[in-house]
């Protein structure tokens, strides 16, 4: 039946999507961080400078074990942080070349995982799916 049918592909796209993330991003070069560490990275992104606290909330996963993360991310060089010199509790995040490296690559990949499910649709079906995966991500809201 079709609930079957959606509710095992959704299971396995979950699934598939972290296991293919973590081997596409994980590579020789980036091997000291984790796909956690990546989306960190992401958070961060190639932007002005924004706040600890900015950066955490644009994780998808933003709790303490996040702040954990970025100051790894920071002791193996993917991210600089400094403070405001008018009010030392304000901490600024960038990325390091390094890190700029690891956000084009995990950027790379987005791009080729859209790419590949885009030429195979029309506008239409393109507008479809869309539009489920925004009511997809609006039932997944309510339980943040």
């Amino acid at each position: 039946d079709t609930f079957e049918v959606l509710n095992n592909l959704l299971v396995k796209l979950f699934n598939d999507i972290l296991d293919v993330e973590e081997k596409a991003l994980i590579t020789d070069e980036f091997k000291d961080i984790s796909v956690t560490d990546m989306h960190i990275i992401e958070a961060v992104g190639t932007e002005e400078p924004r706040t600890m606290t900015a950066n955490l909330q644009n994780t998808r996963r933003y709790n303490g074990n996040t702040y954990y993360r970025n100051e790894c991310t920071c002791q193996k060089g993917y991210i600089i942080v400094q403070r405001n010199p008018k009010d030392r509790r304000i901490v600024f995040a960038t990325l390091t070349p390094k890190g700029v490296s690891a956000y084009k690559h995990h950027a790379a990949f987005h791009k080729d995982m859209i790419d590949s499910v885009m030429d195979s649709l029309n506008e239409e079906e393109a507008a479809v799916l869309t539009k489920s995966l925004n009511k997809l991500e609006d039932f997944f809201g309510q339980w943040k």
